[in-house]
Parts: C-alpha cells; structure tokens; sequence
C-alpha cells in the first residue's frame, strides 16, 4: 500500500495514517491475514515515528475498525455487510429480507423546486418543471445504510409527502398515488469520499467511503416517475447487480432508493 499522506496539508499526520489504514482495509488489503503490519513496519511505510502510528490505531480502535491484541498484533474486527441488490423492482426492505430484522426508511425532507437539467431530463420534464424532492435515510437493525435525494413531478405527486408521511414507505405512497408497481429504468453506480452531510446522516468517520447511485424509476407505461440519488455507506453494503427481472417483488416499507 502506497502512502498518500501530505505533510503541509493542514491535516494531522495520525488522521491521514488512520484514514489510508481505512481504505485499505475497505479495499481488502489486509483480508489474507486479517491484522496490520506491525507498528514498526507502518511506521517505516509512513516515514513517521511509531508514537504517530499509535495515535492512528488508537483511533482505529475507538471506531471499531480494529483491535489490539497482546503477542498477536492489531487485528481487523469483523464487520458485518448486507447485500443490496439493483435490479428491475429495488425496493429497500424487500432487498434487504432475510438479512435484518427490521429495515426502516426515515424522511428527513421535503421540498418543492424547479426541475435541473439533470432531473428535468430523467423523468422527461420541460427544464425548470416544479418537482418534489424527498431526502430521506434508509436503516437496517438501527444501524444507517443509505442517505438519498428522491424527485418527483410536483403536479403529479402532490399528495406523496402526505401518504409517505402516513406510511412511512415510498412505495405505499406511490400506490396511493396511483402508481401500483414501477420498475427501475437505469442505474449508474460510482463511489467517492463521504461527504460532511453524509457523514453526519450515516455516522460515518472521517476518510469514509459511499458508494453512489443514480437511478431513474418508471410506472407501468413506461412513465419515468422518479429519480433519485443514493449514498451507501460502502463498510456496511455491498451493492448485487441482478441482470434478470425480478417477479413479484414488492416492499412494504422500502425507500426505494438503491
């Protein structure tokens, strides 16, 4: 593992170790054997002193990432992921089934603004269309796995907020709007650093990665309906790509965002 810590660059040189240290180990870097080099091996790989060192994997350690163990070295601490998957029908709890006990979508948002270019074209609006955008944080167990930005054509989805508020599902509110079932369009997959907001909405730390979806959603007409933007929390998800349809997959309480 190449070093990419910048000694001028304003941020402590432990932080930087501890967040190259993280991506690594989010890459697999250290999964054949399950623990870091040794300090004195990180030390020279850094070019700092060992008390540098310490300090990054005393916060390793205060994040749950790693631990310290006498006469074995600091081991990677398992940490569980779900599966998502992205296909035809994705709706959140429906994904997530048979892997947690209880998948809860929570709406922290809601606003009505003219459509982007982006937006406008996804759902097949004039530019500058009102449309109703959702912000929202899908969670599984308790534990937060996605924060995403959901729109709508304003005119056609007046009532969304209410029944999604009523609901708490995307999904049953859409139904009550009138759109029985909708299948996903395209999605386009990427990743990047999380971002303040991320963080905060997803309890990540600092040098945490998301993975991020955008993804456009049709009505049984082959209407786009809706487009939304999605940030995984990469440490705890791994996004499955289904190439065949999926039949009869309905969700009860998904946000439909991945």
């Amino acid at each position: 593992m190449e070093s990419g810590i910048e000694r001028r660059s304003g941020v402590a040189l432990w932080r930087q170790i501890a967040d190259d240290i993280r991506a690594a180990i989010g890459n697999g870097v250290y999964d054949a054997t399950g623990k870091l080099p040794t300090e004195a091996a990180l030390a020279a790989q850094f070019d700092v002193n060992r008390h540098t060192v310490r300090q990054a994997l005393a916060a390793l350690a205060r994040d749950g990432v790693v631990r310290t163990v006498q006469g074995r070295g600091t081991e990677l601490l398992p940490r569980a992921r779900v599966s998502y998957p992205i296909g035809a029908r994705t709706r959140f709890s429906a994904g997530l089934g048979g892997q947690v006990a209880k998948a809860a979508t929570r709406f922290l948002e809601t606003a009505t603004e003219p459509a982007s270019e982006e937006v406008a074209r996804a759902l097949a609006l004039a530019p500058q269309t009102p449309v109703l955008r959702l912000e929202t944080v899908g969670a599984a167990d308790g534990t937060a796995l996605s924060r995403a930005t959901h729109w709508f054509d304003a005119a056609r989805f007046a009532e969304l907020p209410a029944h999604c508020a009523q609901s708490g599902s995307i999904t049953h509110a859409l139904k009550a709007c009138g759109v029985g079932d909708y299948k996903r369009l395209s999605t386009e997959i990427s990743a990047a650093p999380a971002s303040r907001t991320d963080r905060e909405d997803l309890g990540l730390q600092a040098g945490a990665v998301v993975l991020l979806t955008t993804s456009v959603n049709a009505d049984q007409d082959g209407v786009p309906i809706q487009m939304s933007r999605s940030r995984f929390a990469a440490d705890r998800v791994t996004l499955s790509v289904r190439n065949a349809p999926e039949s009869g997959d309905r969700d009860g309480t998904g946000n439909g965002d991945g």
